[in-house]
């Protein structure tokens, strides 16, 4: 079985879930955050939405460098709706889910770097990274985002069962 047969099936169900998860995020809360150290709610909604795009870059790129020399660093800008939130969503899903199906063993098995200033910060095969870095990391966000939702009142849907709001 190819690897991109074995990934898909998590990522489509991750995907979904992820989605139900960010139609809940209302308008008029993005700027809410729990803590002052905390994400607000649109930022924590958006680094989720951006992060099912770094799959095409780790695929497609040997490396990204999130502080380039002579350039800008990386930086997200924030959805500024629902709506936003769920086309860039659908969007990157889609691409992502494009690069899974197209990307060949050999692909997946291929060093990625993520850099600082041209520094190597760490070296893995490419599906280590879509793994960690993109589905682990967003499934660890996604869960924030519950908690963020059930602070304010606003039904958190199930996901991997039902959820205290849906039975």
């Amino acid at each position: 079985m190819k690897i991109s047969d074995a990934l898909l099936p998590e990522f489509d169900q991750e995907a979904a879930n992820t989605r139900k998860v960010l139609a809940r995020v209302p308008d008029g809360k993005f700027d809410w955050k729990p803590h002052p150290k905390s994400f607000t709610m649109g930022a924590l909604s958006t680094h989720i939405v951006n992060m099912l795009g770094w799959t095409v870059d780790t695929i497609a790129k040997d490396s990204f460098d999130i502080a380039p020399v002579g350039a800008p660093p990386y930086k997200e800008e924030p959805a500024k709706s629902q709506k936003e939130l769920l086309e860039r969503f659908d969007k990157n899903a889609a691409a992502a889910r494009a690069a899974i199906a197209g990307a060949s063993d050999e692909t997946f098995m291929q060093p990625w770097s993520l850099l600082a200033g041209g520094q190597t910060l760490f070296t893995m095969p490419r599906i280590a990274c879509i793994r960690s870095f993109v589905m682990n990391h967003t499934i660890h966000h996604r869960a924030q985002l519950t908690v963020y939702l059930r602070l304010n009142d606003i039904p958190v849907p199930a996901i991997y069962g039902p959820s205290a709001d849906e039975q």
